[in-house]
């Protein structure tokens, strides 16, 4: 027997609705399949967004806030050029985001040197808010000139010798070592005009071991063996 959810009434069978208030009598197993039909649980795939349409997008948001903020400076907060490094820092993000979002066949030779440049713009145009360029022609135009240089030379030697993680460890050791000194370097020349080698030499020293010992590992077979078992690389 079955009763009216309603009122309460004994249903006939076979009843659709209620003789007395005429509520729909529905199979509770019909209403589960219902309830299934409404919440599916077979799962959808959204479609991904297309690296052209956000190369786009994070384009025009970058040339936005460029746009945006030097007509602000102009127009309204007149005081100073406060606008030059947020439109510096939307240049370096662009440039930046080239090869992974507008142009993914940019070779990595490109790519390191077009950072390079767009950081080299940047600096340049801090020297609009402060009394003197030198410190961008003796100091940051060279920093950034050497460690570019280093980059695609970085690029290079891991393009040209076989893979290997031992050689790419004395790569970027000795790199990391030589910047230091080059960094120094500059440094001395641009405060005082002399060098003295100083801190970087402690770098410079600590590099030589670790190339010392990355050479002997690589000469060594059973020896190199031995610690890619144990480091897992």
């Amino acid at each position: 027997m079955s009763y009216c959810v309603n009122c309460g009434v004994e249903l006939e069978h076979g009843a659709k609705e209620c003789p007395l208030c005429n509520t729909p009598v529905i199979n509770p197993k019909e209403l589960e399949k219902m309830m299934q039909d409404a919440f599916p649980t077979k799962k959808g795939q959204v479609e991904t967004v297309k690296r052209k349409d956000m190369g786009i997008l994070l384009t025009v948001m970058v040339l936005a806030t460029a746009i945006t903020c030097g007509m602000l400076n102009t127009m309204v907060f007149k005081g100073n050029m406060w606008s030059l490094p947020v439109i510096g820092v939307c240049g370096v993000l662009w440039v930046v985001m080239i090869p992974f979002v507008i142009y993914t066949k940019q070779s990595l030779y490109a790519t390191f040197l077009f950072d390079g440049v767009a950081v080299g713009a940047y600096l340049y145009l801090l020297t609009f808010l402060t009394k003197s360029d030198r410190w961008f022609s003796l100091l940051g135009a060279p920093v950034v000139i050497l460690i570019t240089i280093t980059i695609e030379l970085i690029v290079l030697i891991l393009k040209k010798v076989p893979r290997s993680f031992l050689l790419g460890a004395i790569t970027f050791v000795t790199a990391i070592a030589v910047d230091c000194v080059g960094i120094e370097i500059i440094i001395d020349l641009y405060r005082t005009g002399r060098i003295s080698i100083s801190w970087s030499a402690v770098v410079l020293t600590v590099a030589a071991i670790l190339d010392v010992l990355f050479i002997t590992m690589i000469s060594h077979s059973r020896l190199r063996d031995a610690v890619r078992r144990r480091l897992h690389f």
